[in-house]
């Protein structure tokens, strides 16, 4: 008699993106995290981590919109287009952050709620916290594997290192 049940499915590859939504280097960023999505599909799961720098003054605000934006099912989208405009966000704080929303889609309403009431400041402190604990200075920074990439300082060969790290969690785990 054989086993017909289902083999389940592995794991996707988790990359943490330690990421700020004022900074310049996380927009530059977005190109190798499109390439990553392209060449991984679901085998690689980007999950955004909050790292606001002091030096920009939006950016905690910034980071507790995205996760309303996760909350309303738009979490990369929002971060893509307020990364896109970091200028924007600079000369504007906080009402380009619900005009984003908008502009998305979302309820900007429940943005300009959540930015008042600090539903998410749990979130961003935890992951800030966790970040500095696991050495984050800057912003981009990337985990993989247990890997801590630094592309805060220079972007250079990042993606092919990640790529490199991927490819050997997936043979490693047989996807």
């Amino acid at each position: 008699m054989s086993d017909s049940s289902p083999v389940p499915p592995t794991a996707p590859v988790v990359l943490d993106v330690w990421c700020e939504l004022q900074c310049p280097d996380c927009r530059r960023s977005l190109e190798d995290l499109h390439a990553l999505r392209a060449r991984y599909g679901d085998r690689l799961e980007l999950r955004l981590r909050h790292f606001p720098l002091e030096k920009h003054k939006h950016a905690f605000a910034a980071a507790q919109a995205a996760e309303e934006a996760v909350a309303q099912g738009q979490g990369w989208p929002y971060v893509e287009a307020v990364l896109a405009r970091v200028q924007e966000l600079e000369r504007t704080g906080e009402p380009f952050l619900v005009d984003v929303a908008r502009e998305l889609g979302l309820d900007a309403e429940e943005f300009d709620t959540a930015l008042i009431d600090g539903r998410h400041i749990l979130i961003v402190d935890a992951d800030q916290a966790e970040g500095k604990a696991i050495g984050v200075t800057g912003t981009p920074t990337y985990v993989i594997g247990g890997e801590r990439l630094d592309g805060g300082q220079s972007q250079e060969g990042l993606r092919a290192r990640v790529e490199e790290i991927t490819d050997r969690l997936l043979a490693a785990s047989g996807s």
